[in-house]
């Protein structure tokens, strides 16, 4: 059993609304509980780091502080995308390691509860590498929910000690 049909099950076993931060990459609405993003920031572009995988747009400073970040569209297997005035970098914070999530644009927070959390059909969660937790549906929207540690390389790093 994996965490998919965990996913929130404090707050569903108390019933409780979450918030949530929508955002679009390559035409798909996705979403983080607000509790582990930090902040947003307009976009304007990234130091590249030699040698870091292809979906690391490169380093930014936000508020005095280094943070990598993540090409959502490279992540997720679509094509970049041409700078926008729209792109928004989505700090979100896992354990220690704060990443910038790169998207393509970020305006919303929305308070879902329990009852509309699902989790994703088997075949997605194989064809999307595990990066969706599950899938909310906002009234005719289906929003899937990113697993943030998975989409942040948090599996260990081979050959580094």
């Amino acid at each position: 059993m994996t965490s998919l049909t965990r996913y929130d099950v404090a707050a569903a076993a108390q019933g409780e609304t979450t918030l949530h931060v929508v955002f679009k990459v390559a035409d798909c609405e996705y979403m983080l509980p607000a509790d582990t993003v930090l902040q947003m920031e307009s976009f304007s572009g990234a130091t590249h780091v030699p040698g870091a995988p292809p979906f690391v747009a490169g380093i930014v400073q936000i508020r005095g502080k280094v943070v990598p970040v993540v090409d959502l569209r490279l992540r997720f297997g679509a094509v970049a995308g041409a700078p926008v005035l729209d792109n928004r970098i989505v700090v979100g914070q896992h354990g220690d390691r704060i990443v910038g999530l790169l998207v393509d644009s970020a305006r919303e927070v929305v308070k879902i509860a329990p009852a509309q959390i699902k989790p994703p059909p088997p075949i997605l969660n194989l064809q999307a590498g595990g990066f969706i937790k599950a899938v909310a549906q906002v009234g005719a929207r289906l929003i899937m929910v990113v697993d943030f540690a998975k989409v942040i390389g948090e599996e260990p790093l081979h050959g580094v000690d």
